[in-house]
């Protein structure tokens, strides 16, 4: 009996070249002379609340609003952020501030 075949004997093995500045084909490259812009405010912010709909520790944020889930949160001793509350609270009609990421999703 000989070797056990692998799915990978049946394709051939292809190296990916790059180009001279050494990036590969599927990287975009940074201009030249160009700095990455810093974040507006609003982007700051959102993406605060990104990452606190992302954290696990404060429980599920489905169906909920992050005020409602920030609350949960802190009624269950976990100590959510209290910048996220801050944010919460300067835009309070605003559905992009207040509607986790999950929102248009169906349950």
């Amino acid at each position: 009996m000989g070797r056990k075949r692998l799915i990978t004997d049946s394709y051939p093995v292809v190296k990916r070249r790059e180009d001279p500045a050494g990036h590969s084909k599927g990287e975009l490259a940074p201009e030249l002379g160009e700095e990455p812009q810093p974040l507006s405010v609003d982007e700051a912010e959102l993406e605060l609340l990104r990452q606190f709909d992302l954290a696990w520790q404060y429980g599920p944020c489905t169906g909920i609003t992050r005020l409602q889930r920030w609350h949960r949160a802190q009624q269950m001793g976990l100590d959510p952020p209290p910048e996220v509350h801050q944010v919460l609270q300067t835009h309070p009609g605003d559905p992009r501030f207040q509607c986790s990421l999950w929102h248009l999703y169906p349950l």
